[in-house]
């Protein structure tokens, strides 16, 4: 089953383009890119299984950290760099966009909504960090270091003249929600472009 993010994903992308795809997993994404997109590229992942699923999947993969080991892409070598619901689990989230910012043309990212009201009632009734279908691990045992909301995010694109170009917030249904101010209380998840 393709995760929500996927169409989305491939909808913004031009056909025949050059894809840089970070914490790629089993290559999922990028082999909808290339069937649908008749996109290239490569993807990025430090897990080795992942990787070998990669491969099983005909995907162009380097195992690599990503958090230390972009400087041997070149500048504007891609025409995406994607990071799909992988934000939260990098050491320092603005130096890895200004990273994706130099490679690529475009950047797209995609990750929970740590603002959405269930997370936040959960917190709140159960004193306990929220464990969602977006985030399904206990909080020892997650690999997400650095959760936000969507408003989160926002400032600190503002705060680092990223340029947003486009968004599409999610419901719990998957179903794009019409831009609204209760977008960080009822969207969970929230896709991004930025220049």
């Amino acid at each position: 089953m393709a995760r929500k993010d996927f169409d989305l994903i491939t909808e913004w992308v031009e056909p025949d383009s050059r894809i840089l795809d970070l914490g790629c997993g089993d290559g999922s994404l990028l082999k909808l890119l290339n069937k649908k997109r008749n996109t290239s590229g490569y993807g990025v992942d430090t897990s080795i299984d992942k990787t070998i699923k990669s491969l099983d999947n005909t995907i162009n993969i380097i195992n690599a950290d990503i958090n230390d080991h972009m400087d041997f892409f070149k500048d504007k070598s891609f025409d995406y760099v994607i990071l799909a619901q992988s934000l939260q689990v990098v050491d320092n989230p603005v130096s890895l966009i200004k990273e994706m910012l130099r490679i690529g043309n475009e950047v797209i990212i995609s990750f929970p909504n740590m603002g959405y009201w269930r997370s936040r009632l959960y917190l709140f009734f159960r004193g306990e960090m929220p464990v969602t279908s977006e985030l399904p691990f206990s909080w020892h045992s997650t690999p997400n270091i650095h959760l936000c909301t969507i408003r989160d995010f926002k400032k600190m694109c503002i705060s680092n003249n990223f340029q947003i170009t486009e968004e599409v917030i999610n419901n719990v249904n998957g179903k794009n929600i019409s831009s609204s101010l209760l977008n960080n209380l009822i969207g969970t998840s929230a896709i991004f472009r930025i220049k």
